[in-house]
């Protein structure tokens, strides 16, 4: 049976959050994204003082968002943060919902790699210790 790879938060922008025009500054997307990637790897006692106690860091080196509705002072959102992949990099999936409509508001993805914290040396595999927190070890 495979684990759930999944974790969903809710959130509602604070009033820092806003540009000008009183919607969410597109900029602030990647902060809710990080909320949600940290409540999610934490799922797996593997965030990131975990990361770094097994040698690893875990830069981002890809993030792509899709705006799709704009967000407002107030608004109740859920964040559904999911790892699609963990063989050769770790990629999460993200959609942002408007929590009262369902509505879809963001769409993205984070695609990070594992660091050796010892060589500064990108590792093409991802380390052991996250398929064993992940619970997907290879058969």
């Amino acid at each position: 049976m495979k684990p759930d790879l999944s974790h969903e938060l809710e959130l509602s922008p604070a009033f820092h959050d806003l540009d000008p025009m009183d919607i969410v500054w597109h900029g602030n997307y990647a902060k809710y994204l990080e909320l949600a990637r940290c409540a999610l790897l934490s799922k797996f006692n593997y965030d990131y003082p975990q990361m770094k106690a097994s040698g690893f860091m875990w830069p981002i080196v890809d993030m792509r968002l899709k705006y799709v509705r704009p967000v407002i002072y107030g608004q109740k959102l859920r964040i559904r943060a999911e790892i699609t992949e963990w063989e050769n990099r770790l990629r999460i999936d993200y959609l942002i919902r408007d929590a009262d409509t369902g509505h879809k508001v963001n769409q993205a993805h984070t695609i990070q790699v594992a660091v050796s914290m010892e060589t500064r040396e990108m590792q093409y595999l991802c380390p052991r210790v996250l398929w064993e927190r992940l619970g997907v070890m290879p058969g």
